[in-house]
């Protein structure tokens, strides 16, 4: 295996793939690279539901990262059934997204593979699966502040993915 080829895959998923799910991705991508981890695992981003597909970003999502100093380039994508044997890890922004990912898997085992993606941050780590501390709020009717607050909010989450990475790998 080349140094080029990832072996690890990971999905970040949220609702329409323009918002949440988009930050998240960038800034885990964005952080593994720091950590030397980013020839070794690749990270997409895709939503539960297709309405967006082929769109950018919100706007609002590319200045949230611009200001935090992330990449922001970004094409939307519909998560499928199929896309469960292309990723080791599939992490759902919500309940929501955790639900319908866990609903379209092919078998019980690669619904195993979902996860709701704060519960890496170290500082939530202690709280049930089903907390709802756990969801990321999706920013898409509110203000630029929210988007914001969510890279916030998944810049440690991302830092305790890197953790289990390493682990898995």
């Amino acid at each position: 295996m080349s140094d080029s080829t990832p072996q690890y895959r990971i999905a970040v998923v949220c609702l329409g793939n323009i918002c949440r799910s988009p930050i998240a991705e960038k800034v885990l991508a964005a952080r593994l690279q720091r950590a030397g981890l980013g020839h070794l695992v690749e990270v997409e981003s895709a939503g539960t539901a297709g309405w967006h597909a082929g769109e950018s970003a919100d706007r609002r999502s590319e200045v949230a990262l611009q200001r935090a100093g992330y990449d922001y380039g970004h094409t939307a994508a519909q998560f499928t059934a199929a896309d469960f044997e292309r990723f080791d890890l599939v992490l759902g922004m919500d309940y929501d997204n955790v639900r319908d990912l866990r609903g379209i898997a092919p078998d019980t085992l690669l619904a195993g593979n979902v996860r709701i993606f704060r519960s890496f941050d170290p500082a939530l780590m202690h709280l049930p699966e089903d907390d709802p501390a756990l969801e990321t709020p999706d920013p898409y009717y509110g203000t630029q502040a929210d988007f914001d607050a969510v890279v916030a909010m998944v810049e440690p989450a991302a830092d305790g993915i890197i953790d289990h990475v390493r682990l898995e790998l």
